[in-house]
């Protein structure tokens, strides 16, 4: 999937609109729960540059690992901030989900139809697996990745102060999940498959409405 060859021309808008939807809807919460520091620093926009981190855009064809420019938040301006951290952390997997969906229904409609070419074909796979893996990898409950603050947000205050005593470790963490071989895909294969089935299966039902 990753690595650079032919397909690169497909896979760079899949990667980009997966990454910058994550991103917009993350700063689109926030300032919806009442923080304005996203809209400051111009991160709620849907265009690409103002999210890509070059190192982490580049990581992710050569080692399948990488990462877009978080965007700043202070949770101290949440109306709610408990539930602002949960919304703000849920929304980028949330939109990849919604994105990954989108292109699974296009895909399958244009198929039957029979109007899809291979350029489409292509296009709307690649942007339907990233969008999957953007929110399953997200979700994964370590830091600093989104699920341990959606996590986090739903403890009770101990065990919420006891959890966030793994922040210093989470990157560590993370790296062992990727250098680890076959570790990364047996932690999140279950959930991949899970979010899979619930689009697919929305997809269907929609189509066989539509259709």
């Amino acid at each position: 999937m990753f690595g650079f060859d032919v397909d690169m021309v497909y896979r760079i808008p899949a990667l980009l609109a997966a990454m910058t939807i994550h991103e917009y809807a993350h700063a689109r919460a926030a300032v919806a729960m009442g923080d304005p520091t996203p809209r400051f620093l111009g991160r709620v926009t849907l265009n690409p540059i103002p999210h890509i981190d070059p190192i982490g855009m580049l990581l992710l064809f050569i080692a399948g690992f990488g990462w877009a420019k978080p965007v700043p938040i202070n949770p101290r301006n949440f109306f709610d901030g408990r539930k602002g951290t949960f919304i703000v952390s849920l929304a980028g997997a949330g939109a990849n989900i919604a994105l990954g969906f989108v292109a699974f229904f296009f895909l399958n409609f244009l198929y039957e139809l029979n109007l899809i070419g291979v350029v489409w074909q292509k296009t709307l796979a690649q942007l339907y697996r990233y969008n999957v893996m953007f929110a399953v990898f997200n979700l994964v409950p370590i830091p600093p990745l989104d699920g341990s603050k959606v996590l986090m947000s739903l403890l009770p205050g101990r065990l919420a102060y006891q959890y966030q005593k793994l922040e210093p470790y989470g990157n560590y963490i993370l790296i062992a999940l990727v250098l680890i071989p076959g570790l990364l895909s047996f932690v999140v294969t279950p959930f991949f498959r899970v979010v899979e089935f619930v689009i697919r299966g929305a997809a269907r039902i929609i189509l066989g409405i539509v259709l």
